[in-house]
């Protein structure tokens, strides 16, 4: 009874747009930027990851970025040093959180510059370069807290991780 009226909004969703499932990186750039956290987490103990969310309507940003933190399981590493490059691109947000470890040793403000580093290149529509700016940036200030261990293990998946 509902098939041809399921079938009309199917077709409506697909003029619309709706079917698209847009991204932000092509696959060859989400592996510059999978390769950018390795090559960051050689010279540090910490834990990056990027993840691109397309459902957020919350409250704010980082909130957002603090259950999408714990989703993933970040707060799980030894030393609490696991850092989220929270990205929105329907919103044109991001927040950069890091966990308790992390801010146990650095102050908010500290993140400002790289913050606004990357905000430039987003605005100039380089996604990709900003968050490798980010990465390495956020990989040399980490480095100074958290130097590699002598096992450093990789306690945490270096792919970029989508809720979409």
């Amino acid at each position: 009874m509902f098939g041809p009226f399921a079938l009309v909004i199917s077709r409506i969703a697909i003029l619309l747009g709706f079917h698209r499932k847009e991204t932000l990186f092509t696959e060859s750039e989400s592996a510059e930027i999978v390769s950018a956290i390795a090559q960051a987490e050689l010279t540090t103990s910490a834990e990056i990851r990027v993840h691109i969310s397309q459902k957020f309507k919350g409250d704010t940003v980082v909130a957002a970025a603090a259950e999408t933190f714990a989703k993933l399981g970040m707060h799980k590493t030894a030393e609490r040093n696991g850092i989220l490059i929270f990205l929105v691109p329907n919103t044109k947000q991001f927040a950069i959180f890091g966990d308790a470890g992390i801010n146990a040793k650095m102050a908010p403000g500290d993140w400002d510059v790289i913050r606004d580093n990357m905000q430039e290149k987003f605005r100039n529509r380089n996604f990709k370069g900003g968050v490798i700016l980010g990465i390495q940036q956020i990989g040399e200030i980490l480095a100074t807290h958290f130097p590699p261990t002598a096992s450093n293990p990789n306690e945490l998946s270096n792919q970029v991780s989508t809720d979409a």
